[in-house]
């Protein structure tokens, strides 16, 4: 079993394969430990896949993982997690403005005993109002929102002890909250400076519109790290709020009638309404909040279902298993 595992998502990367295969193999065989490199080929249609084959079919200690189409990233990365078998895993993107070299940092950090290590892009070379501003004020609320103190979300290059990535569930765009989400079950988690080398070949797949996307998804992290297994809390409140006060309006109203005989709709008609919304909503939010509490319960029975469908798998066997 290796000790470590070293898991990229590559998607439209053909000019990068290669390259990144040789630094990775260089850096992991000086750290001196066993080690695997699991490649996972989100869906290419340029000849990414083509190439990490021929990688695979000369190197036992990678494994290529072909999904059938383009999951995105968070898949992509949750099918190498699942498939890695090292102690540690470190995660980095295959476009190689994520510097090979700067491994040994995060393993050592890991080997302190933190559970995650992330990487922080102290000096970027982005354009400065279309990415490094909206990113900034993105970190800024994140680590409001998470109560996480670390300055940069989202870069995938992170480390991680397997029993911790393994607790957390991926889908969708969750791969940038991973440490918030870690935290939640009591990770210790660090930040290294690490570079941002510019793109040398093929095209970013991250524009602007990425970045407006994680201001949605600051709304569901934050319900999930306060409200994840008592849904209830939340709907709960606001619901009670709204038929005490609906209640509340209604009971005026009646006693107004009675006191001073008025004619309630032709006066006060449209307080009548709200009152009666307010009642019907505050029913509904509490009906809404004990049907979180039973998807809570599944979620705790229900058998692991994957965000992703793996069309092939490949690894070469070593000559030492095949004479055992």
């Amino acid at each position: 079993m290796p000790k470590y595992s070293i898991v990229v998502p590559f998607h439209n990367e053909e000019e990068n394969v290669t390259t990144l295969y040789d630094r990775l193999k260089a850096v992991m065989e000086h750290v001196n430990e066993t080690f695997e490199l699991v490649f996972v080929d989100d869906g290419s249609r340029d000849r990414t896949y083509r190439l990490l084959e021929e990688i695979a079919a000369v190197d036992s200690r990678v494994l290529v993982i072909k999904l059938r189409r383009n999951f995105g990233q968070t898949s992509a990365l949750a099918a190498g997690f699942d498939h890695a078998q090292g102690d540690f895993i470190l995660a980095m993107d295959g476009d190689l403005q994520h510097d090979p070299d700067e491994i040994p940092g995060f393993l050592a950090k890991l080997e302190e005993g933190y559970d995650v290590v992330s990487g922080w892009r102290s000096q970027r070379g982005d354009n400065f109002i279309m990415r490094r501003i909206p990113s900034r004020a993105a970190n800024w609320l994140m680590a409001a929102l998470s109560g996480v103190d670390i300055h940069d979300f989202g870069t995938t290059f992170k480390a991680y002890r397997r029993e911790v990535i393994q607790n957390i569930p991926l889908y969708g765009e969750m791969h940038r909250f991973i440490p918030a989400l870690a935290s939640w079950y009591g990770a210790s988690i660090c930040e290294i400076p690490i570079s941002n080398p510019a793109r040398e070949f093929g095209e970013s797949h991250y524009g602007i519109s990425r970045t407006f996307r994680v201001f949605f998804d600051l709304l569901t992290i934050r319900f999930l790290l306060r409200y994840m297994t008592r849904p209830l809390h939340f709907f709960g409140t606001i619901g009670a709020f709204g038929v005490v006060a609906g209640f509340g309006m209604s009971a005026w109203l009646l006693i107004l009638k009675i006191v001073t005989g008025q004619h309630i709709m032709s006066l006060h008609g449209p307080l009548f309404v709200i009152a009666g919304v307010l009642i019907l909503a505050g029913i509904q939010m509490m009906g809404i909040g004990l049907l979180g509490e039973l998807q809570v319960r599944h979620f705790h029975t229900a058998a692991h279902r994957a965000p992703y469908a793996v069309d092939r798998i490949l690894r070469l066997r070593s000559e030492e298993s095949l004479i055992q």
